[in-house]
């Protein structure tokens, strides 16, 4: 049997590292084929885990749209598994590769499994496109790895075979844990050596990351000022690596430059993320993959979305929706800093760290 793992960003990566890992460790004939629809940070993620990919298809432009890219992405699928044929393509999550290489998989005939499957907000544009992607893929997969009990019932609701779904925890949780071992050992990237120090330790650390489409403008304007007006307190520096996107780093270097209080960093790699979100008192984010990485922290997360498709950590208090409502996200800020609210820290519900090992279990039960 011949599986295909296929991703594209940077979070795909992170959570497809371990997959990969497990692949190898069990002997299945695996390739890579990374679209690098993120370049830069795909490539720190791919450096980090030693992961050469066999086919690379370079296909970030600067300011392509979603339609150009998806177009891409399929032209290019399309060669190759014209050139060479699998039995499994393996997909992450809900970006625009997931759901093109689940499209041209599905074209070719090859069966697909989604990882991360099921996740839902029912709300077509939030977030957008990631919530259309992640439904389109689970209707082209044949088998669904599902993170939580509740990303399971929404593929079941959906009227997915039971059969087909396989329940197994976020494999962001085992790529975590295997980044944790690497720095407990004593690995420290050039970024943290400069954070060490331009960051007060004597401060309450406050982290800070963004990108999505849906707050674009003046949402993230809103969100800026919130982030202004927590900054105005002595005992935090606010860490905030900024997404390369025009749309988001413009507006955050005039809003937010030259703050005391906040440093404002390009994107940082894995790794480095790992360390300073195990050093935070508070992440503010309307990143997915932080929900659920925090909580093996025990770190809260005020996310910046009014909706998320990780209800699972707002359920068991280790993540407050907050929208991009000044008075929400400064209320629940100084609220956890000044420690009249605490996280639930007992346990990450999004997974124990052997996803990726049950799996490439399923996987082999699946392929014989």
């Amino acid at each position: 049997m011949k599986i295909l793992v296929c991703f594209g960003t940077r979070p795909e990566a992170i959570k497809m590292a371990p997959v990969c890992y497990s692949l190898k460790k069990e002997g299945l004939d695996y390739k890579v084929c990374v679209t690098a629809q993120h370049r830069e940070m795909l490539d720190q993620v791919l450096s980090f885990f030693e992961i050469t990919p066999n086919f690379d298809l370079n296909l970030m432009q600067t300011n392509q749209s979603l339609n150009q890219l998806s177009a891409r992405i399929i032209a290019a699928m399309d060669t190759v598994f014209r050139d060479e044929s699998f039995d499994l393509v393996l997909v992450h999550g809900d970006t625009t590769t997931s759901a093109m290489v689940a499209l041209a998989a599905f074209q070719h005939g090859i069966r697909i499994g989604h990882v991360e499957a099921g996740l839902r907000t029912h709300n077509k544009y939030a977030p957008f496109p990631e919530e259309i992607n992640r439904q389109l893929t689970g209707r082209l997969a044949d088998f669904h790895f599902a993170p939580t009990f509740r990303a399971k019932q929404n593929l079941l609701n959906e009227l997915i075979p039971s059969s087909q779904i396989y329940l197994t925890g976020n494999t962001i949780v085992d790529a975590l844990y295997m980044t944790k071992l690497k720095i407990d050992d004593g690995f420290i990237s050039p970024a943290m050596e400069v954070l060490k120090e331009q960051i007060d330790f004597n401060k309450k650390i406050i982290l800070v990351t963004g990108h999505r489409r849906e707050n674009f403008g003046k949402k993230f304007e809103q969100i800026c000022q919130a982030l202004l007006e927590i900054a105005q307190r002595s005992d935090v520096c606010m860490v905030f690596p900024v997404h390369l996107n025009p749309n988001i780093n413009n507006q955050v270097t005039v809003l937010l430059g030259n703050h005391p209080n906040i440093i404002l960093i390009e994107p940082i790699d894995y790794a480095t993320m790992v360390w300073l979100l195990s050093q935070s008192a508070l992440v503010i984010s309307d990143s997915g993959g932080i929900q659920e990485e925090a909580p093996s922290f025990g770190v809260p997360v005020l996310v910046t979305r009014n909706v998320t498709e990780r209800p699972e950590g707002v359920e068991t208090g280790c993540s407050i929706l907050v929208g991009a409502s000044v008075t929400q996200i400064t209320k629940h800020a100084n609220a956890i800093l000044d420690e009249k609210r605490r996280v639930n820290g007992s346990k990450n519900p999004y997974g124990d760290g052997t996803a990726a090992t049950q799996i490439v279990q399923q996987i082999r039960n699946i392929l014989g």
